[in-house]
């Protein structure tokens, strides 16, 4: 595989942006991917969902008094979350710079939350939108802010944590998940920054303290004594030395290796610490210093995104809504704004079990055959009398011998062949192709399918 082409699928979803960083070259591709623009402005879908704290009471008190009342409204917002999903893709596969959304992702992978808990998708939304406002800002101030989200206080059960009666998930979770992993602190410093989170719950935009079930006592948290919050208990956590690394190394993992040495999640974290835990300098230095290597090839499977969207653009198939790549990558266990717990999406091998790529192969064939991915999620279980009902347009040389072909595409798609895999390709586009020939196109596209199949294209 071209470097152009494994960047573009790394830094974005597919090879769309291969021709910019080429030209560009990697530098100022990533400059001008921090300094793109992005829709700032609230979903029309979400117009009749409830938004304000007010409105949240009010819709819980209709649930109670109504059961077919709230029964209506759990199946119109369940409806929302997906239309919402389907906005959230579209702005991966619009945007003229897609790592914005792609680190937008990574912080949804990282500060957790889920509709199906939350309940309430303007507070999702709002923790995306979050993500994508802060994607290259500092780790610490963006920290302070996702604790303090309706989303969260909810989702990890802070709306419980009251003074004489502690919930510890939130607190527990910060240390564990967020900030320092586990072994660098103490049952203590989780008792005690329970209480310091105590009465931080639901507001009117963002979560807020409530005095009456505030826990005030002096405690100790991290080396650090008094009358802690939640502010002076992030700067506590920030002054651990252990501090850089668990982001650094999920960072690396997100975008590069699916295992990397830990001397690799040293150097950078001790880095990421010296620019006082600003992400785009610490991406920077990471993917300039990386793209220099040349073994970096096939070192991390592709998530359900990755390999989805990177298909649909190779074949420009642009009938094919959004909606339908939400319920692929759902029942290929990347169910957006539904990770699986708190610690998200595991990544790696997880994405690559046998039936996920018995999945991925179907979906190539639909594909590829102008049918649409969304059968797959129905319960039919046979797809061969579908209709096709997409256009597919692959782009291949149409003067090139069989062989330049099979160099052409597997360029762009594979990050390695080898004699074996080149002599299967050459079974499917034969020596003796014709490429004026009036069955041409579909010959290529059958080679384009049997490369996507490959163990190696689950790779980059």
């Amino acid at each position: 595989m071209k470097k152009e082409f494994l960047w573009s699928q790394r830094l974005g979803f597919s090879n769309q942006e291969a021709a910019a960083i080429q030209k560009l070259g990697i530098e100022r591709f990533l400059q001008q991917s921090f300094d793109s623009p992005f829709n700032t402005s609230i979903p029309e879908l979400l117009g009749e969902s409830p938004k304000s704290l007010d409105d949240y009471k009010k819709i819980r008190q209709s649930r109670k008094e109504d059961a077919e009342v709230a029964k209506e409204l759990l199946k119109k917002e369940i409806q929302t979350s997906n239309e919402l999903k389907a906005w959230w893709i579209d702005q991966m596969k619009t945007a003229d710079f897609p790592l914005r959304e792609k680190m937008t992702l990574f912080w949804q992978n990282h500060f957790v939350t889920a509709y199906q808990k939350v309940k309430v998708n303007y507070w999702i939304y709002q923790n995306n939108q979050l993500f994508r406002e802060n994607a290259f800002g500092n780790f610490k101030t963006l920290t302070k802010k996702a604790i303090q989200t309706n989303a969260m206080v909810r989702y990890l059960d802070n709306v419980d944590n009251k003074k004489g009666k502690l919930n510890e998930n939130l607190s527990r979770e910060l240390l564990e998940l967020f900030t320092l992993g586990i072994g660098n602190y103490s049952e203590d410093d989780i008792k005690n920054g329970a209480k310091g989170l105590a009465g931080l719950g639901i507001g009117e935009t963002t979560a807020v303290y409530r005095r009456f079930f505030e826990d005030n006592s002096p405690i100790e948290y991290l080396g650090k004594k008094g009358n802690l919050k939640l502010e002076e208990m992030v700067d506590a956590i920030f002054d651990h030395p252990k501090i850089p690394y668990l982001l650094t190394r999920k960072i690396i993992k997100w975008f590069l290796y699916d295992e990397p040495k830990e001397d690799l999640v040293t150097y950078y974290g001790d880095y990421f610490r010296k620019v006082n835990f600003e992400i785009k300098p610490l991406l920077i230095k990471i993917f300039m210093e990386e793209f220099e290597k040349n073994d970096t090839k096939g070192t991390k499977i592709k998530n359900p995104l990755e390999y989805i969207l990177l298909l649909t653009n190779e074949l420009q198939t642009e009938k094919l809504q959004s909606i339908a790549i939400a319920f692929f990558v759902k029942q290929q266990g990347m169910d957006l704004f539904n990770p699986p717990n708190v610690k998200g999406w595991n990544g790696g091998k997880s994405w690559l079990t046998s039936q996920i790529y018995l999945q991925r192969n179907n979906a190539a064939d639909l594909l590829c055959s102008g049918k649409n991915i969304r059968e797959l999620t129905s319960e039919r279980g046979n797809t061969r009398n579908i209709k096709p009902t997409l256009s597919i347009a692959l782009d291949w040389n149409t003067k090139g011998t069989n062989k330049e072909i099979i160099k052409e595409l597997t360029d762009r798609l594979l990050f390695s062949t080898d004699a074996s895999l080149q002599q299967d390709l050459e079974k499917v586009l034969k020596y003796d192709f014709d490429p004026q020939s009036p069955g041409a196109n579909n010959a290529v596209v059958r080679l384009f399918n049997a490369i996507i199949k490959s163990p190696e294209f689950q790779l980059i």
